[in-house]
């Protein structure tokens, strides 16, 4: 508690408002002023009148409300990496626009999912291209459909591959498809993918609803095609959370995404039996999210009020200007 109090002291006397990713431990969203999903931080971070962000995330989320705030300062009591996020940087796109134009595909249309670092969002920037979310990737699309070229989806396999399923889309992965499916595919994904979605399993759902036949199955859109199709309901984490706190309190569902959400989401009364489950054998628990804890959030105020540069998000201007084109462009299109 001692903490805790600290904390929201030296919050005070910094102007800093400290966010957090909804994936991040109990603590630390429970002292945050702003918690949510990528997309929704982002937009609030970057509008908020405090001078100084604390992010609590990874790296590339520090880097987002950089990008659409340059002024202010934007600090992370740990710089922990995203997987899915560096699984592609500048030279792996360069690479990947090589290859399709070596297949004979010269009209590419890149759109990036918003888990991307901002040298590939500056780079799909120069094609003229546009960052998604989960959230908003439904819109992000009709929007690159209408350009008429060859969309090409990264980093996330799995869900360009949900987008051009549910849209009656062709869709191929780049460097695991053949050079024929890709030419024929409409969405051309590159082969990256999140570890703790990967987790989720048709034989899971299975379960649950052998064991509860009237469960609901609720899933991120990061999960594999095969779990996706099988799911009741499919959405955002902002979308999931609106979901299942809208159902009746007796009703099961079980949830296919990271742990700490699902914890949170619809605790049982005392009395009451649970009804809201992890769908998952293994504990869907993020790594790099879980490396924040409140001691690094007081290490970090304490080092800032001392005039040190603690894990402070600074971004080379040009890549800093470019990237903010396309994550200008989501948010007018959201």
């Amino acid at each position: 508690m001692k903490m805790k109090q600290t904390i929201r002291k030296l919050l005070n006397e910094l102007d800093a408002l400290l966010v957090a990713h909804f994936y991040q431990r109990d603590e630390i969203v429970e002292i945050a002023d702003l918690s949510g999903d990528s997309l929704e931080l982002a937009r609030k971070a970057s509008q908020s009148e405090k001078s100084k962000i604390i992010f609590c995330g990874v790296g590339f989320m520090g880097q987002s409300v950089k990008i659409l705030a340059p002024q202010k300062r934007v600090f992370m009591p740990k710089i922990a990496c995203c997987s899915m996020a560096r699984m592609i940087d500048g030279s792996y796109f360069d690479k990947s626009i090589t290859l399709l134009k070596s297949y004979g595909i010269a009209e590419i249309f890149p759109v990036t999912y918003i888990n991307s670092n901002a040298e590939v969002k500056a780079k799909v920037a120069e094609l003229g291209g546009v960052v998604c979310t989960s959230s908003n990737a439904a819109k992000i699309l009709d929007f690159a459909l209408k350009q008429n070229k060859k969309i090409f989806f990264l980093p996330d396999r799995c869900l360009g591959q949900n987008l051009a399923i549910q849209n009656g889309l062709k869709s191929a992965v780049l460097g695991v498809d053949s050079m024929e499916k890709i030419k024929e595919a409409e969405i051309i994904c590159y082969d990256g993918f999140c570890s703790v979605h990967q987790l989720f399993t048709p034989q899971d759902i299975e379960f649950f609803r052998e064991k509860f036949p009237n469960i609901l199955i609720v899933v991120h859109p990061e999960c594999q095609p095969e779990v996706v199709k099988m799911a009741d309901f499919v959405g955002s984490t902002s979308q999931i959370i609106k979901f299942v706190q809208s159902l009746e309190e007796s009703q099961k569902v079980a949830v296919g995404t990271e742990f700490n959400l699902v914890h949170r989401l619809r605790k049982p009364k005392k009395g009451q039996e649970q009804n809201t489950f992890v769908l998952s054998s293994t504990k869907p628990e993020c790594p790099t999210m879980n490396e924040t804890t409140l001691k690094d959030v007081l290490q970090c105020l304490e080092a800032i009020k001392q005039g040190k540069s603690y894990n402070e998000i600074l971004l080379e201007l040009e890549i800093a200007n470019r990237a903010k084109k396309a994550l200008d462009k989501m948010l007018q299109l959201s």
